[in-house]
């Protein structure tokens, strides 16, 4: 094994940590980083512990130290061991132990100093995974602070490396060169119609007879894998197919690993676990589909979700190299040339789109103050830390400070998500430790105990299951039991007491429900006593994934947390009433459920008890014109009974009145004429207390006092008119006066409204007698502007609308005279009104009243 590149620079790497506690590897893949360095370390003086190597994948850990421990010419478990959660190999003799990052980040939570840790090896980091990222920030800092001493590696296959380097204080780049094995490219071009399982069998095929030696074959998922398996059992029955993948027991694992021992020809069918760290001996072909599937956090959904996208370009450069790492070799793509460029240059980093509240609660652990003050290359970000901070809050981790809670130290002292190690210390409490640690690992391993939405039947199957994985797992479980039941032998935190049924019960707990809300209800003592059923635990660790059936099929579900989910029609949970969501996939609105456990309705209200609330509802009957008030009983948006509401809180009911005058604007008020009219003046003169934006804005100051004891908005329209009056100060009313009079008194001494809501701005009308004698036309407002006069005949009929009044008696009104004298021969129709008197007498009225 001289002959690999990383000997080039060892001795460089090897002097650097002898001077300073930090380096960064930058070596491509086949360089033989993984194999070589760590025990490389044992040699030198200051490596008088252990020396960590982390591993982003358990298969990868386990070739590795395996791969190392043969270097040795030892057995695993010697100078070399592993640990990964299903399997381990280490012993008082071992100097190097290859762990998976969450192994590593529990391991310095429990122990900061890393007591009796020379070195810490972070391999492969440029893949950007949580863990790595918080394990790495969390070295640098007990680096900092308590183990000065403590030498960090950071190896990475790409350039990325000196990121890496600008994080880590008295750090050397060490990089070395890869071998240079021919490596060619064969552009097979994409094919929509097909499915990938058929694409990829049509692919390996073609390889299979025009190319030599092994063929490494890059599929997304396990259904993809299997799928293009059957194909090829067809198509190549002479070859020799091998999945590679985390749900493939170690035997099978390694198989894909070596060459075969009988010489026969392999393909091995992976999935992304084979981009990196791993050399699968004899290989020579890639074929590569070009899909990644990765879990991102729906935000919106609450869950994390697989999505299938394009690999990266960084991603398709690891996946063939495999091809050439240990002589020359071919990549065949299904995708064109072309569009290669259009890729993604890498993989987003795991912090940027995951769930965060691990890592919250780590860092709360931790004791981590600031966690943006930490050495990360991409922080994680604040409203996504934000959220999972509250869900640590609603799951009694942390307290409302963001303090950890000793609840939340027990949580953290699990190897599991936070809800899913809340949920087994709650199992623990009610004698169900194994019974949730077993679920526990069902949710987070995939493929145990088969497929099926059904989690029941999946737990049913795992438990008869006698493999040696299955076995593996069930071993794991008991030891996760056995530490939630050592944590709960201490009194329950987070939760007051427990309930005389047997659940525990917040501190918190909403008010009682009223009788006539719980009619059917079950109390069932001697149900409760028994331990809670798998529904009931997967409910404590997701309460917001508790769902109702809304339609008969089965297939429409609500959620407690008021999101909906889908369900196969045809699936054996679609004829339950409530069920328990393990995960879903798809979008928020609409998310397809792929395991969940039927939930008995009796449960929800003795088991889940703790989880309602008593709500009172108030809706717009807007039909109706008035509030309707309700009281419910809830878990969460799913209503479980709904009666009227006799005394609803009158502040909440005058709230939802003026939101309603909010929507609908000031035409949802019964507005009288006096108040539109005093709302139009107040328009045209600018005074801002009466403009509408304000008046919304306030309605809290003028409005609620008038619906105090209402259930609707039937104001009478003089209360609104005074409350509308009383906004305005003494000078706000003389300036509205001033600029927009209510009223126009003409010469005759009778006065007339003013519309100022007409089309053509502030109009009045009035008799045209009225006018005589007035030679200048009337002007409002400030800047002033004509008054339109709307000028009628002495039986109110429209004559002339005018805004220039003495145009109008030297112009038309010679033509409204000869209409007008024969119409009204008793009114007068002088040639010159404006010198005439005004007056609305007739002309002998008129003329008899000059006369005395």
């Amino acid at each position: 094994m001289t002959d690999l590149p990383i000997h080039a620079v060892l001795p460089d790497l090897l002097a650097a940590l002898a001077q300073q506690p930090n380096a960064v590897l930058i070596a491509p893949p086949g360089a033989g980083k993984t194999t070589t360095v760590a025990t490389a370390l044992l040699r030198e003086s200051w490596c008088t512990g252990t020396v960590i190597l982390l591993s982003p994948r358990r298969v990868a850990a386990r070739a590795a130290a395996e791969r190392m421990a043969d270097l040795l010419g030892e057995a695993p478990g010697e100078t070399v061991g592993y640990l990964t959660r299903l399997d381990s190999k280490r012993s008082a003799r071992t100097r190097v132990l290859v762990m998976t990052e969450a192994i590593f980040v529990a391991t310095i939570l429990a122990d900061p100093e890393l007591a009796g840790v020379s070195a810490v090896l972070f391999d492969e980091a440029h893949e950007r995974h949580l863990d790595s990222d918080l394990g790495l920030a969390l070295a640098l800092e007990a680096q900092g602070v308590l183990r000065e001493d403590l030498r960090v590696v950071v190896m990475s296959a790409t350039l990325d490396g000196t990121r890496f380097a600008a994080l880590m204080p008295d750090c050397a780049v060490i990089e070395s060169a890869g071998k240079a094995h021919p490596l060619r490219l064969r552009w097979l071009g994409s094919s929509p119609q097909l499915r990938t399982e058929q694409a990829m069998a049509n692919a390996i095929a073609l390889a299979w007879a025009e190319e030599e030696g092994d063929i490494l074959a890059f599929l997304p998922g396990v259904r993809d894998i299997d799928r293009t398996a059957e194909i090829l059992a067809q198509r190549l029955p002479t070859a020799l197919v091998l999945p590679l993948h985390g749900q493939v027991e170690p035997a099978g694992q390694r198989a894909a690993i070596r060459r075969d021992v009988q010489g026969r020809r392999r393909v091995v069918l992976a999935t992304a676990i084979a981009e990196t760290s791993l050399t699968l001996d004899g290989v020579r072909v890639v074929v590569d589909a070009g899909l990644s599937r990765r879990a991102e956090f729906d935000k919106v959904a609450g869950v994390t979700r697989l999505v299938t996208t394009r690999a990266s370009q960084a991603a398709a450069a690891q996946r063939a190299g495999r091809a050439a790492r240990q002589g020359p070799g071919v990549a065949y793509r299904l995708w064109e040339e072309a569009a290669h460029a259009g890729r993604a240059p890498f993989d987003p980093p795991e912090i940027l789109n995951t769930d965060l509240a691990p890592l919250a609660l780590t860092l709360a652990q931790w004791g981590a103050g600031d966690p943006a003050a930490m050495a990360w290359i991409d922080p994680p970000p604040a409203a996504a830390m934000a959220a999972a901070r509250g869900a640590l809050v609603a799951l009694g981790a942390l307290d409302g400070e963001g303090r950890i809670t000793a609840h939340g130290r027990a949580m953290a002292r699990l190897p599991m998500e936070p809800a899913l190690a809340h949920m087994l210390l709650f199992a623990a409490r009610h004698g169900a430790a194994q019974d949730a640690a077993r679920l526990a690992l069902l949710l987070q391993e995939r493929g145990l105990g088969g497929s099926g939405e059904d989690l029941a039947r999946r737990f049913d199957r795992w438990q008869g299951d006698r493999g040696t994985r299955a076995d593996a797992s069930r071993k794991l479980a008991a030891r996760w039991a056995a530490a939630a039941d050592r944590e709960a032998r201490g009194a329950p935190v987070g939760f007051d007491k427990l309930s005389p049924n047997g659940p525990l019960t917040k501190t918190n707990s909403s008010p009682p429900v009223r009788p006539e809300l719980v009619e059917g209800r079950q109390n069932n003592v001697a149900r409760n006593a028994a331990r809670p059923p798998l529904a009931v635990l997967l409910a404590e660790a997701f309460p917001d994934r508790i769902a109702r059936a809304r339609s008969a099929s089965g297939e429409e579900w609500l959620s407690s947390g008021g999101r909906g989910y889908r369900l196969d029609p045809a699936s054996p949970l679609a004829t339950a009433r409530w069920l328990v969501i393990g995960d879903a996939q798809g979008e928020a609105k609409g998310a397809r459920i792929m395991s969940a456990l039927a939930l008995d309705e009796d449960d929800v209200t003795t088991w889940l008890a703790h989880r309602l609330e008593q709500r009172h509802s108030l809706t717009w009957n807007a039909a109706e014109g008035r509030v309707e008030a309700r009281l419910e009983r809830r878990l969460g948006a799913i209503v479980l009974a709904r009666v009227p509401d006799p005394a609803p809180d009158p502040a909440a009911v005058a709230a939802l009145l003026l939101d309603v005058v909010r929507r609908e604007g000031l035409e949802a008020l019964p507005l009288g004429q006096a108040a539109r009219a005093l709302l139009t003046r107040g328009r045209y003169a600018g005074l801002p207390a009466l403009d509408e934006g304000a008046l919304l804005a306030d309605l809290e100051e003028w409005l609620a006092p008038l619906l105090a004891g209402r259930r609707d908005l039937a104001v009478s329209a003089g209360k609104l008119h005074e409350a509308l009056e009383s906004r305005l100060d003494w000078n706000e009313r003389q300036t509205l006066d001033r600029l927009a009079p209510a009223q126009y008194r003409s010469p005759a001494g009778t006065s007339h409204a003013i519309d100022y809501a007409h089309e053509g701005g502030p109009a009045v009308e009035l008799r045209v007698q009225a006018l005589f004698g007035l030679d200048r036309h009337p002007m409002i407002g400030q800047p002033p502007r004509p008054l339109l006069l709307s000028l009628t005949s002495p039986a109110g009929r429209p004559i002339q609308t005018t805004a220039d009044l003495p145009a109008f008696w030297r112009g038309s009104w010679r033509d409204v005279v000869k209409d007008m004298k024969g119409r009204y021969p008793r009114h007068r129709w002088p040639d010159q009104p404006w010198a005439e008197d005004p007056s609305l007498k007739t002309r002998n009225a008129f003329e008899a009243s000059r006369k005395s």
